[in-house]
């Protein structure tokens, strides 16, 4: 949808309570302009209490669509026409679009960035290189897990501090996914090819994760969801170990770029001047 083809503005937004922390608007806002399209792409500050009015309301303003961040990604499934298959089993979305007759439809883009963001570190990555160890069983998680189980990992060793929460995940995830015991985590490394470390833990302000890395095969991919800092405690050791590492931008911006397409009708890359420029505001 170029300014040359088409007079009309494209509009979408970011829904959050906060929304004022996003990148978002930084991203789709670099790629409006990188394409020289007419549009905009915003913060839209709502209240919980006011989420199934502002997703209608979507309709009525002539949005594309949005995004949702917290506390909205699971609210918002109550409230659109449509689910898609790989958000209702994550059990989030973070994208919805306006479909032509006026209907929403419910995305969940995380999956795919992650895995993107894997094999734009190693064209070569598949999941079935070998057993995969996931830390948390919160919504970045899910997002992980079931992307790993959709690209055919054997096997996926989930841990969290509670242990309850990881059996659930394991349990709606099918046979591939493993529950094990949070006191098990130092031993669950021994073998595995994949590291994914989806938790809170490292980030500015948390405690870094408590994990011994020595039974980590050289060979293994390290990957931490978390960008704030871009270097946490975890990569620094895997690292100064010597692995292959993946940092929680490129899941960021890779999540970005399919709701662009669905919105804009551009599928857009991810270039150096844009990484430099999130990398700024962290």
């Amino acid at each position: 949808m170029s300014s040359e083809s088409s007079p009309s503005f494209g509009l979408a937004g970011v829904m959050g309570w906060p929304v004022n922390h996003s990148r978002s608007p930084l991203i789709h806002g670099h790629w409006i302009e990188q394409y020289r399209l007419r549009g905009a792409y915003v913060p839209l500050s709502v209240k919980p209490e006011r989420l199934e009015a502002a997703l209608q309301g979507l309709v009525a303003l002539g949005f594309s669509g949005c995004n949702l961040t917290l506390p909205h990604k699971v609210e918002a499934m109550r409230w659109v026409s449509h689910v898609d298959p790989l958000a209702r089993r994550i059990g989030a979305i973070n994208t919805v679009v306006v479909q032509s007759d006026g209907t929403l439809r419910g995305l969940n883009t995380d999956a795919y960035g992650f895995l993107q963001s894997l094999r734009d570190a190693d064209p070569h990555w598949t999941a079935k290189q070998g057993p995969a160890v996931v830390i948390g069983a919160g919504g970045a998680s899910r997002a992980v897990v079931a992307s790993l189980v959709d690209e055919g990992a054997q096997e996926v060793r989930l841990l969290n501090r509670t242990d309850a929460k990881a059996l659930e995940l394991a349990a709606q995830m099918g046979p591939a996914v493993k529950a094990l015991p949070w006191s098990q985590r130092h031993e669950a490394l021994a073998g595995c090819a994949l590291l994914v470390q989806t938790t809170t833990q490292g980030m500015h302000g948390q405690p870094a994760l408590d994990l011994r890395l020595d039974l980590l095969p050289s060979s293994a991919l390290v990957c931490d969801v978390v960008y704030v800092p871009l270097d946490t405690p975890l990569l620094s050791e895997a690292k100064r170990r010597g692995h292959q590492v993946v940092d929680g931008l490129g899941m960021l911006l890779n999540q970005a770029r399919p709701a662009f397409e669905a919105w804009f009708g551009v599928r857009p890359e991810i270039t150096p001047a844009l990484r430099a420029k999130v990398e700024a505001t962290l």
